[in-house]
């Protein structure tokens, strides 16, 4: 199956930003309001794909648009954070 323009410019910009690039996957479906794209990475590569206060993932969003715009479809960006148990290595005490 071919990839579309789209999804071959996400591709590119993803993998050089993780750093595991053979771990990216991303899901292209279209629905009734334009092209949606799930993108999946390691848990580690999360915080590089949405940036600090989430600006690297605007940028992208927005890249995406336009690209999408040239091909006359609306193209949209949904990042799978996997869960993250932040409690994980603290210590409480049960008093």
């Amino acid at each position: 199956m071919e990839k579309n323009k789209d999804e071959v410019f996400l591709d590119f910009v993803i993998k050089a930003i993780v750093s595991k690039p053979e771990e990216v996957k991303i899901k292209r479906t279209i629905d009734e309001m334009g092209v949606l794209f799930t993108l999946d990475v390691a848990q580690e590569d999360v915080s590089r794909v949405i940036g600090r206060e989430g600006q690297i993932a605007k940028a992208i969003r927005l890249l995406l648009r336009v690209v999408g715009f040239n091909q006359k479809v609306r193209a949209n960006l949904k990042i799978n954070a996997p869960q993250i148990d932040r409690n994980k290595n603290r210590n409480f005490r049960a008093e």
